[in-house]
């Protein structure tokens, strides 16, 4: 299993992997979230809930500087988003693009994972291909690896996405609706893999539409609506009020940003 790095031990409270105070974004001009305060700290698992037009799929994506702000500021490990160059730290699964790559081979997807690792164009390392193996192993596709992407199921594409953001070490882990069309089983692995990453430190930000088979991972649940932080607090305290809030129907994903695809990510 794969492990991730916690924050070095330190004299007081860790300090939050992930600050976001005052987060706003316009889209078309028309507002998607509205003043939006979240932290995330080490070894924490925050899930990310709300019906269909929330803001949960914006507000990951501006918070990875995917979408600008109109407003508001957001902080990684301590440094303003802005400045922020560490993406080797984060790992990150987008909702599955309609459209797979053409030509792209699975364990070509998932070493891209390691590109932050090394300097450009330097050849994988063994450790860069020790860690796709064990990504790889992680998802079950390890018998996969050779097969072009676009074969794959639905399902089988999603994993290849999370073994691609867990081949990268990561010490923030973000996911946007990582178990949408992937099967219960796989769902339990996905969620000993995490338990694993946790336990090491690593911090785990998730968009859910239904809480599932992740649930008993999450440490707080933070409830959107119409762009607004509408509930934030443990999973189990929310309760009833978690469902009327957090219904909605379940949407389409948002096209695969291709620099996130591919581990180049240009600032």
């Amino acid at each position: 299993m794969l492990l991730g790095e916690g924050d070095p031990a330190g004299g007081g409270a860790p300090s939050p992997v992930l600050q976001a105070h005052d987060v706003s974004v316009e889209l078309g001009g028309l507002p998607v979230l509205r003043g939006v305060d979240l932290a995330v700290q080490p070894g924490e698992v925050v899930a990310l809930l709300g019906g269909n037009g929330s803001g949960k799929s914006t507000l990951v994506r501006a918070l990875l500087g995917l979408v600008p702000l109109s407003r508001g500021s957001v902080d990684l490990f301590g440094t303003p988003l802005r400045r922020f160059r560490s993406w080797r730290d984060v790992g990150y699964v987008p909702q599955r693009s309609a459209a797979a790559p053409g030509g792209a081979k699975v364990r070509e997807v998932v070493g891209s994972g390691r590109l932050a690792h090394r300097r450009p164009f330097v050849p994988a390392r063994a450790a860069d291909r020790a860690a796709v193996a064990r990504a790889l192993a992680a998802v079950d596709l390890t018998d996969r690896a050779r097969d072009d992407l676009a074969v794959l199921s639905g399902g089988q594409q999603q994993r290849v996405l999370i073994a691609r953001a867990l081949a990268a070490e990561p010490r923030l882990l973000v996911l946007d609706e990582p178990t949408a069309g992937v099967d219960l089983a796989h769902q339990e692995v996905l969620t000993a893999v995490l338990a694993d990453l946790v336990a090491a430190g690593t911090a785990v930000l998730v968009v859910l539409h239904d809480v599932g088979s992740l649930g008993a991972l999450v440490d707080r649940g933070v409830v959107l609506r119409e762009g607004r932080v509408a509930l934030d607090g443990p999973l189990a305290s929310l309760g009833a009020r978690l469902h009327p809030a957090a219904g909605g129907e379940h949407h389409e994903p948002e096209p695969v940003d291709p620099h996130w695809l591919d581990g180049t990510v240009i600032r």
